[in-house]
């Protein structure tokens, strides 16, 4: 060991952010996930049992996920090994791997490796850790952001159980800050700190439940209106105080100021950008169009890509309005070539009017369902052949076998209807719902399908063969 050990860690210590000064050391201090934490809860009871497996830790960032494998790590007693899956490659793996079997085989504990971002191993790479999974030579706790069921193995997941890590609530993060004010040892304890209320639940609302922000947000607060106050202030770019010229003092505006520009989480190629877009249409779909504009600004704001927007408010206009309003789908369409057209960020008007206009519409789907029943008889059933008069008529010899003859030629009719059989059989896909303009879609097809029946039963009548 170094002779200046103790001063080198000292100094390592003192240059880490507030956030990794403050990350919890023992159970008492680890806040949230009390879905699975809790008294009597899975995790808990696996540990309660000494039973705990592989697991993956899954969630968005801030949460408690490295916290909690460095405290599963001391409830095992097993040794702490940690990789990151951006840095590390199979040649780390496969050592640490052989160390941890050396350990088992000498003294019988066992490793717990803690694999951060484990969604960034490529297949290869995760299949280097099954055998010593399934063994359990190694307690594998991976850590990761993205859904494991898309980007983990299926074969080491089978072998893992899934925790999926929530954003902290606004009180568990209020808490979190105090503390660190609080804490004169890892913490700014000795400095003197007024901080309103209302601008710790602000931090809190801004970094979206992700405790490394919030006291990073605080950190900046803390020691840039502390250097202020070193430094004489400035007039309007010093930081509020109280009457104590010495007391730094947190205030709303403050908070909001050392947040800048709140950050999106947002992957447009993840679980977000799915989740966004399901939230988004159904909201339309279900008729609210505060929600839908809120589900349209939380993807704008994340970068998403407009002709993606575009393409599924087209397709839910015939998807789920339809013949309800006819309106509906040139809209969209309008929408979509004006977002090509403007492009960002003045589309997002258009897109807002196309979002509002089509979640007040009245909806149908009953040419969604039509086309649905009509494929799978396609699909499914004999397919049935055009009839005779309904054929093509005009090439060479078409007469001759009798094609086309008989067709009725529907503009000639009073009513603009034909009144002949077009598909040989009875069927009756498309049904009109009673809302919009299908209602009176509605009631001009009962009255078109009860000529057309007619007109089959009559035919049907006079046919010698019947």
């Amino acid at each position: 060991m170094s002779l200046f050990a103790a001063s080198e860690q000292a100094n390592r210590v003192r240059v880490q952010p507030l956030a990794a000064r403050m990350r919890p050391r023992s159970w008492e201090e680890f806040v949230g996930q009390r879905h699975f934490l809790a008294p009597g809860k899975l995790l808990w009871r696996l540990i309660q049992a000494n039973q705990l497996g592989s697991i993956v830790l899954y969630g968005p960032p801030g949460t408690g996920k490295t916290t909690l494998a460095y405290l599963l790590a001391g409830v095992t007693e097993s040794r702490f090994r940690q990789v990151s899956a951006v840095t590390s490659g199979v040649k780390e793996l496969r050592e640490l791997l052989e160390e941890a079997r050396d350990r088992v085989a000498t003294s019988g504990q066992r490793t717990l490796l803690f694999v951060d971002e484990i969604h960034r191993f490529n297949r290869a790479q995760q299949d280097v850790l099954l055998p010593d999974v399934e063994h359990g030579v190694v307690i594998l706790v991976g850590a990761t952001t993205q859904n494991p069921f898309f980007s983990i193995n299926s074969a080491l997941i089978s072998r893992s159980r899934v925790f999926e890590f929530k954003p902290l609530a606004q009180e568990d993060i209020v808490s979190l800050l105090r503390t660190a004010i609080a804490d004169a040892e890892r913490g700014f304890g000795a400095l003197p700190i007024d901080a309103d209320e209302d601008a710790l639940e602000l931090l809190a609302d801004l970094c979206d439940g992700d405790a490394r922000r919030a006291l990073g947000a605080l950190e900046i607060a803390v020691l840039s209106s502390a250097h202020a106050t070193e430094d004489d202030g400035q007039g309007s770019a010093s930081p509020q105080r109280s009457s104590d010229a010495e007391t730094i003092h947190i205030t709303r505006e403050l908070a909001a100021e050392s947040v800048q520009r709140k950050a999106i989480e947002y992957d447009v190629t993840g679980d977000a950008h799915y989740d966004a877009a399901s939230a988004l249409i159904k909201s339309i779909r279900g008729s609210d169009p505060d929600a839908g504009l809120y589900w349209l600004a939380r993807m704008l704001e994340g970068g998403e890509e407009v002709r993606f927007l575009t393409r599924r408010l087209v397709i839910l206009a015939s998807e789920d309005i339809g013949n309800a309003d006819p309106h509906a789908l040139p809209l969209a369409v309008a929408t979509m070539q004006a977002c090509e057209f403007v492009g960002l960020p003045e589309c997002q008007l258009t897109l807002a009017q196309c979002v509002t206009y089509l979640a007040c519409a009245p909806k149908s789907n009953a040419s969604t369902v039509a086309i649905g029943a009509a494929l799978r008889d396609v699909r499914e059933g004999r397919l049935l052949p055009v009839p005779v008069h309904l054929r093509d008529g005009h090439y060479a010899g078409a007469k001759q076998l009798g094609h086309g003859v008989g067709y009725e030629y529907a503009h000639n009719a009073e009513s603009g209807v034909a009144a002949q059989d077009y598909l040989g059989v009875e069927r009756e896909y498309y049904q009109p719902v009673d809302r919009g303009f299908e209602q009176e879609l509605s009631q001009r097809l009962s009255a078109i399908r009860e000529k057309l029946r007619e007109a089959k039963a009559a035919a049907e009548s006079s046919d010698p063969a019947s």
